[in-house]
């Protein structure tokens, strides 16, 4: 039996795991989205999608990108990449 998602059409989508207050307001763990875009595209596209709650949590969020801080948000993130959102944490 072969795979239905083919091997280009995952490598071209980055994955986007949500913690904590994300989570909530997100109303996921994690979703894909196109690759090849900026994160400033990223979570232009994530507040749009999932409305006001999940946009305000992106606007003070930390990201990680492939388990390293992301400080240009200009950036065309590489395909296959996994996009962290980090929100600020109590008592940290």
């Amino acid at each position: 039996m072969t795979d239905p998602t083919p091997a280009a059409t995952v490598a071209a989508l980055l994955t986007v795991r949500y913690f904590a207050g994300a989570r909530a307001a997100a109303g996921r763990s994690e979703e894909t989205v196109p690759a090849g875009r900026s994160l400033d595209d990223v979570t232009a596209d994530l507040a749009d999608r999932h409305g006001d709650r999940l946009a305000a949590v992106l606007r003070v969020a930390s990201f990680l990108v492939d388990g390293i801080a992301c400080h240009d948000r200009r950036t065309p993130l590489p395909a296959g990449a996994t996009i962290d959102v980090l929100p600020p944490f109590a008592g940290g």
